[in-house]
């Protein structure tokens, strides 16, 4: 697909924190993810990535996923992945966690 074609395909607007690892660099830095889609996300972080590196990224309840930085633009980058995923994975609680989806922990939501 183009980036023309990109901008048609839904994606979730969301505020995840993710694990991100850049090839040739041994770091592991913690990223935002802005918006997911089953073929990419737009992540924001300071990470040195430059357009065509390759990544990859662990997202909770999905695990790592590699693709390729496809652009950026100040601390906020884009990644095509190379396989699609579900995002709605992304969403769900974590196996055992006490906090719901809305991301508000059990013990403090009202009955």
């Amino acid at each position: 697909m183009s980036n023309v074609d990109t901008r048609q395909v839904g994606r979730d607007s969301l505020f995840l924190l993710a694990q991100i690892r850049v090839d040739g660099n041994e770091n592991v830095f913690r990223i935002k993810v802005r918006n997911l889609s089953a073929g990419g996300m737009m992540a924001e972080g300071d990470v040195p990535v430059v357009r065509g590196a390759r990544v990859t990224v662990e997202l909770r309840n999905i695990g790592w996923i590699e693709g390729s930085v496809a652009w950026t633009q100040g601390n906020r980058f884009g990644i095509a992945f190379l396989d699609e995923i579900d995002p709605k994975l992304a969403r769900a609680p974590v196996e055992g966690s006490t906090v719901n989806p809305d991301g508000i922990p059990q013990a403090f939501r009202k009955i």
